[in-house]
């Protein structure tokens, strides 16, 4: 099968759930003896020199960019608020030339499927459909988009809640209509995929969760041995990260967790942090940075922390977690499309009192959490390969490919 691999940002490095989840699928694609073509765009707000790819970033047949001006600029926020109905979500990720390029694609080669990585790319839909009429078009949904900033907005400022709310609207508009114009909808879980069916969704979908190669993950059990330590780590310009780890800090850390265990530690990772969080000087929390090694800094703490209040679909960094072995303490939320159980295979959280129990249990354990880390392993393991996914998606596109032509 030929498959053309469309993206709104370049899927690499692996510092993020969608470049995570984008590069793992296509490995196991080529893996499994398909051919793939990535066209991405190159953004100036995640901008990446393609010189610098490893070697073994070797999957993909070919590898296309288009440099898109991405950024939130004022004029332009200012123009779409008042003088739009387009979804300004969406309008920053249309590009001629990347319409261009893909034209060129598809004339040049016969392709089976274009798999959309996002609702982002759905003004492409229809070069799609001119110019490879028989390729089977696919919307891989990494969230429900609109649901994410209906979430942000309602735990927002009122400033930015006032605005989020003009907006989200149109974004929510666009995403029911666009979902019906693909020939199958991929949901990264079954919440995701349920919710779009109550919301209008006719056309064929299945479920597709984010895999990995555990192979790629060592499990390090020393910082069990140690005193106990929380890690967070993810892109902090994402408005859902930013939220929950303020919320954390302000409500679980501070009042409760610093207070109660005077030898416990936190320490968060991640790129394009706000200068808030570059700024924060709060006792016994340490701010890294952006980290070489997700997986090395993970390993380096025993309980990885993800308090989540809004977001959606899967977070691939939590499946990072229980790859190298280590305890996750989630909000339900966070855990989503995620069926791990609370003190078996992971560690649930709401309120900042259940925070607080849960640390407390964590430090009754003593060396035995690693037990709990260890479940973890094997669950990711068993239910999140990333060469098991795939092959569950490729059926699915042969079996809507027959029921196509039976209908």
């Amino acid at each position: 099968m030929r498959i053309l691999q469309l993206c709104h940002k370049f899927p690499y490095p692996l510092k993020d759930g969608g470049a995570i989840a984008v590069t793992y699928l296509a490995k196991a694609y080529a893996a499994l003896g398909h051919e793939v073509t990535l066209l991405s765009m190159n953004t100036s707000k995640h901008w990446f020199d393609l010189r610098t790819l490893p070697p073994d970033f070797n999957h993909y047949q070919s590898v296309h960019t288009v440099f898109v001006e991405n950024h939130i600029r004022l004029l332009p926020t200012l123009r779409n608020l008042f003088f739009s109905k387009k979804s300004y979500h969406v309008e920053r990720f249309e590009s001629a030339e990347f319409a261009e390029k893909l034209a060129e694609l598809l004339k040049a080669n016969a392709f089976d499927v274009v798999q959309l990585e996002s609702i982002f790319l759905a003004p492409y839909l229809p070069v799609i459909r001119e110019h490879a009429p028989k390729a089977k078009a696919v919307l891989r949904a990494h969230n429900v988009e609109h649901e994410i900033w209906e979430r942000v907005a309602a735990n927002a400022n009122p400033l930015k809640k006032g605005y989020l709310r003009r907006i989200t609207p149109r974004l929510k508009t666009y995403e029911l209509e666009q979902i019906n114009h693909c020939d199958l909808v991929v949901g990264i879980s079954a919440r995701d995929v349920e919710r779009f069916k109550a919301l209008g969704l006719s056309r064929p979908a299945t479920v597709c969760p984010i895999g990995l190669d555990c192979r790629d993950y060592q499990p390090d059990t020393s910082s069990f041995h140690r005193p106990l330590s929380l890690s967070f780590i993810g892109s902090l310009d994402w408005m859902p990260n930013q939220e929950g780890l303020r919320w954390f800090l302000d409500k679980v850390w501070q009042p409760l967790l610093a207070p109660n265990f005077p030898e416990l530690s936190f320490h968060i990772a991640g790129r394009t942090a706000p200068r808030w969080l570059q700024e924060l000087e709060m006792e016994r929390v340490t701010f890294h940075g952006e980290v070489p090694s997700a997986a090395d800094f993970l390993n380096q703490h025993s309980v990885m922390v993800v308090p989540l209040l809004s977001g959606g679909g899967m977070r691939a960094k939590i499946l990072e977690g229980m790859a190298v072995g280590k305890v996750v303490l989630s909000t339900p939320l966070g855990m989503e499309g995620i069926e791990a159980r609370n003190r078996q295979e992971c560690l649930l959280a709401e309120q900042p009192e259940a925070w607080l129990e849960a640390i407390r249990w964590c430090y009754a354990q003593g060396e035995q959490l690693a037990m709990l880390g260890a479940q973890a392993r094997s669950f990711c393991e068993a239910h999140f390969d990333n060469e098991v996914v795939a092959r569950h998606l490729l059926e699915e596109f042969t079996f809507d490919q027959k029921r196509q032509n039976v209908g």
